[in-house]
């Protein structure tokens, strides 16, 4: 398994499309328990239209969403693994169904605005598991700076079985 993966293989890992996958690179990756993403915040994102005209900062619950797609590498990653260990191996455009999902945002806290030009560095950590549920604590800093924390809530379970 890949521990780095680029723009073209997140794109085929994720089911997300333009203007909403907001993952440019993944530099650390151990499946099922941790990553590292970057996001890079330009003034051409659509968003900035109107979040705000006057003084562009990237909502945060694009910043919230960033860190689910990368919980979702995570879990991916982990799908891919278990596939290469049993030697039945998988396709990266088969790992999509097993993207999971964000079904709570137990915490997060937002410290500083993200604005164009800023290289958001993303971190999720699975935490905790219970069943097909887990916590997962995230982060997103610009440099040195921590822009915003929490606690996501995700399960691999699909739709129809919640």
């Amino acid at each position: 398994m890949k521990t780095t993966l680029g723009a073209d293989e997140i794109r085929t890992m994720l089911p997300h499309r333009w203007p909403f996958l907001l993952l440019d690179r993944v530099t650390e990756l151990v499946p099922d328990k941790y990553a590292v993403g970057i996001k890079n915040v330009t003034i051409s994102e659509p968003f900035f239209e109107g979040h705000f005209p006057q003084r562009a900062i990237m909502p945060g619950v694009l910043i919230v969403e960033a860190l689910a797609q990368l919980t979702a590498i995570v879990y991916c990653s982990g799908h891919l693994a278990r596939a290469e260990e049993c030697g039945a191996g998988a396709a990266l455009e088969e790992v999509a169904d097993h993207v999971g999902y964000l079904v709570m945002i137990k915490s997060m806290k937002f410290m500083r605005p993200v604005v164009p030009g800023d290289q958001l560095t993303l971190k999720s950590s699975v935490a905790a598991g219970h069943g097909v549920f887990s916590q997962v604590k995230v982060s997103a800093h610009v440099g040195p700076h921590l822009v915003a924390e929490g606690i996501l809530g995700v399960t691999q379970a699909q739709p129809e079985e919640l």
